[in-house]
């Protein structure tokens, strides 16, 4: 698969996100388009990654559920030495971004039993570190 292919994947999910969830029973084209950068994990993980970094973040839970089961987590199977050193980063800046990650399930190179402490250590870590105070309405 090309750059270009995966870069209209992302353009295409940036046309349509944040948005809002799709009606119950109805399919929700923001997870969609998530879906659809998925299939390049495996070919293009930086362009992925760059994309997982600005969503994972985000401040609907909805469009975070989606980075994390559908790119995250398996950014993590197949690209674990490249990506987790970036996910630590990320978590401790953005207390969203420490919850995406800590949606995601553990397989293929996540699930080896140095990368897997590894990972349960960060999650400890995140759990013991303090929450920012609220911003209060001006």
């Amino acid at each position: 698969m090309s750059t270009a292919a995966v870069n209209r994947a992302v353009a295409r999910a940036e046309r349509v996100l944040p948005g809002s969830p799709a009606l119950p029973g109805k399919r929700d084209p923001r997870w969609q388009a998530i879906i659809r950068i998925g299939a390049f994990v495996e070919t293009h993980p930086e362009e992925v990654w760059q994309f997982v970094q600005r969503w994972g973040k985000h401040a609907q839970l909805d469009i975070r559920a989606a980075v994390a089961t559908c790119l995250l987590e398996h950014l993590l199977q197949a690209h674990f030495e490249r990506i987790f050193p970036r996910v630590r980063s990320a978590a401790f800046e953005s207390a969203r971004f420490a919850r995406t990650f800590q949606m995601c399930w553990q397989f293929g190179q996540a699930e080896e039993p140095a990368n897997h402490a590894r990972i349960k250590r960060l999650q400890s870590q995140l759990r013991r570190t303090p929450k920012p105070p609220p911003r209060r309405a001006s």
